[in-house]
């Protein structure tokens, strides 16, 4: 396939008016290498990298915490409707032998072209500090235990990209030193203060769960785990960009704290996404969702009810550019579960992840 005359989002961050090719699902070189010559004309759109979504629990009334694979391919198919072309469906705390059996449901999905592809799988909990629980279960947290990570992430087919981890509870760094080398652990739901999140940095940790949501704020004596990770060169943060979570200007500090390559925007998002107002679940707890305002019946702010794309939208209409909008959704969480080799750019190689929108950002075409 050929897509022609479109203005096309560079790994410089500028558009180039230029053609693209694919074959067989990936990005090529040069019309040479096509066999389906069907050309599709992007005159007077931009194309742009299919979206990575690192953090999302479900959308369109399932959630990943079902363990139902038919309910995951729905969300998966929403996803993929909405620009997101990779997927890591996020866990919450849950009972250890149920944990087992959400891990193992992504190996019962058939890659399609209509469904988002699950570039990894994102734990979120139980190892994770009872005081910063947030919509969490707090019956089920645990004490770190890299053996039971393990089995989960056998469950998975080793698919687990990222793990929470409260850096200030019993056993943390241990956990630390045991398994950074297998996946990316990232500071999250905690209590920790500023020299517990930097010991964890300085031991290998270089991500954090949804910066500022549950933990303690950046204040000017105590900076906290918002302060650490600034001071941790490659430390990237997640930022939740759905008009609730966080304040537009917060959002644009953090922006300039961190700089382009290091924020990582994600949805957070739950089954309620894509929905009509109701009541709905998130890891087995109900919530309220008005007007995409996800809460439990305390107020408690429990993931979001917009997707990444409408998240990417925001930070623009925050005030973050285009390209630092663009790269945060795209290769900054490609990049922070290491899988820029695969998505996250249109590069000859990559998978052909492309999107067709047009200047105010209307999604015309997933291809």
């Amino acid at each position: 396939m050929i897509i022609k005359n479109g203005l096309v989002f560079q790994e410089d961050g500028t558009f180039q008016k230029k053609d693209l090719y694919t074959e067989n699902g990936f990005l090529v070189s040069s019309e040479k290498e096509v066999s389906d010559k069907t050309v599709i004309d992007a005159s007077g759109l931009k194309v742009i990298p299919g979206l990575v979504d690192v953090h999302s629990h479900g959308a369109f009334g399932h959630d990943f915490c079902d363990a139902d694979p038919e309910g995951l391919k729905t969300i998966l198919k929403y996803e993929k409707e909405h620009g997101i072309t990779s997927y890591c469906p996020t866990s919450m705390t849950l009972a250890k032998d149920r944990l087992i059996t959400i891990f193992s449901t992504p190996d019962k999905i058939q890659e399609s072209p209509d469904l988002a592809r699950i570039i990894g799988i994102n734990m979120e909990g139980p190892l994770i500090d009872i005081k910063k629980k947030g919509a969490q279960a707090g019956e089920y947290v645990s004490v770190p235990d890299a053996s039971f990570f393990r089995k989960c992430n056998e469950a998975s087919g080793n698919r687990i990209k990222l793990v929470t981890l409260a850096p200030n509870v019993d056993r943390a760094y241990e956990f630390i030193e045991e398994v950074k080398d297998e996946v990316e652990i990232s500071i999250g739901h905690t209590t920790a203060n500023y020299d517990c999140a930097k010991k964890a940095m300085d031991m290998g940790v270089r991500h954090v769960t949804h910066l500022y949501n549950a933990m303690p704020p950046f204040a000017h004596r105590d900076p906290g785990v918002v302060g650490a990770a600034c001071d941790t060169p490659g430390c990237m943060v997640e930022l939740i960009c759905d008009g609730f979570h966080i304040h537009p200007s917060t959002i644009r500090t953090t922006f300039k704290m961190f700089g382009e390559e290091r924020v990582v925007l994600i949805s957070d998002s739950m089954m309620a996404t894509g929905m009509p107002n109701g009541r709905y679940e998130l890891g087995g707890q109900e919530v309220i969702m008005k007007d995409r305002f996800a809460a439990l019946s305390d107020g408690t702010l429990a993931g979001s009810a917009t997707n990444l794309f409408d998240c990417m939208k925001k930070a623009m209409e925050f005030g973050i550019p285009e390209s630092t909008a663009l790269f945060a959704a795209t290769r900054n969480p490609a990049k922070s579960i290491h899988v820029y080799d695969k998505v996250g750019s249109l590069t000859p190689g990559k998978f052909a992840d492309i999107l067709l929108v047009d200047d105010q950002y209307n999604l015309k075409q997933v291809l």
